[in-house]
């Protein structure tokens, strides 16, 4: 997830474990391991620009990273505490909150549509259990406030409460997305469509309004359902979906382009379809900032000429004024 919100949970979860008395401590060190995780997102190349897709939520997200990069961070915040005169909590006490702190950061990953590599290096397989968009106000709102009425009222209890509504609000997500997924089963069944590929993921800020994406016939066809007492669907675009093999037929399978098209499709985990009125532009049909549209939030532009040289990783944010009304008017149900 976003950045602030892996600080709170890592605050949180140092806090839920912490003696009252260290109560201060146990909230910054555990917010900073929070957001060590996420450093990854440094390790880039001026020469290949995917280089950082590969390894962001890679080794440092992984489950059996936990307790080197908790080492890390404690390092890191015992560097920090020297600074500082009259310091009396040790070493050992350090590591124990920055563990805290860090242990979730991959885990809280897992749970958006992004990809998480949590078995590396036993396994390159990137979990997404789509659960949660990047960014959820009402997840983060959830932990900041626990965390305002923790230091309020010096109680321990309070964090834990919070982590818990935490686990209630992902229970919840689980639940309307085994209802979407149902919704998009029986919308395809009623095209006469036998789904071959299927993603259902939040739109951006909530759990109500769903993004769906399945593939048939070498078509992409992306709606959104809004799950809430009773479904209510709405149709969107349809886009033909990227077949390397027979779309780059004239490319060397052994130059850099092709090779890049391979490594752009196994971050997207093959959901790869043209960009609509961008030139020589493949998109991650995952993401869109309007939920109905094929235009994706990031992609690759590929240059046939040169095959030697690496793609550009482009991004696009375009959001016009009514696709913000119309997005507000699908949440709420008007």
């Amino acid at each position: 997830m976003d950045i602030v919100t892996q600080g709170l949970l890592g605050s949180a979860v140092a806090i839920s474990g912490a003696r009252r008395t260290e109560l201060k401590h146990a909230a910054w060190m555990g917010g900073v391991a929070g957001l060590l995780a996420d450093a990854d997102v440094l390790i880039r190349s001026s020469t290949d620009p995917l280089l950082f897709l590969e390894f962001h939520r890679q080794f440092s997200h992984s489950l059996i990273f936990i307790p080197l990069g908790a080492l890390i961070g404690a390092c890191f915040i015992w560097l920090i505490m020297r600074m500082y005169k009259g310091n009396t909590i040790t070493f050992a006490r350090i590591y124990y909150y920055s563990f805290l702190g860090y242990m979730l950061s991959g885990v809280l990953d897992a749970f958006t549509s992004y990809g998480t590599q949590l078995l590396w290096p036993f396994s390159d397989a990137r979990i997404a259990w789509s659960l949660v968009s990047i960014i959820d106000p009402v997840f983060s709102g959830i932990l900041l406030l626990s965390l305002i009425v923790s230091f309020k009222t010096r109680s321990l209890n309070a964090v834990r409460v919070g982590l818990g509504l935490c686990v209630f609000y992902l229970s919840v997500s689980l639940v309307q997305s085994r209802d979407v997924l149902n919704a998009v089963h029986k919308i395809a069944t009623e095209r006469g469509h036998e789904i071959e590929r299927v993603i259902v993921k939040p739109s951006l800020g909530n759990i109500v309004l769903w993004r769906t994406v399945y593939l048939f016939e070498g078509q992409y066809y992306i709606d959104s359902v809004r799950s809430l007492l009773e479904d209510e669907f709405y149709e969107g675009d349809t886009v033909k979906a990227i077949n390397i093999e027979q779309d780059f037929s004239d490319l060397d399978t052994a130059s850099v382009q092709y090779q890049d098209i391979l490594r752009f499709d196994y971050f997207s985990n093959g959901f790869l379809a043209a960009f609509p009125s961008k030139h020589n532009v493949i998109g991650d049909i995952r993401y869109s900032i309007f939920p109905l549209s094929v235009r994706s939030l990031w992609g690759i532009r590929i240059d046939t000429n040169t095959p030697g040289a690496h793609v550009e990783f482009v991004t696009f944010r375009e959001n016009s004024k009514e696709q913000r009304k119309i997005f507000l008017e699908m949440l709420f149900g008007n």
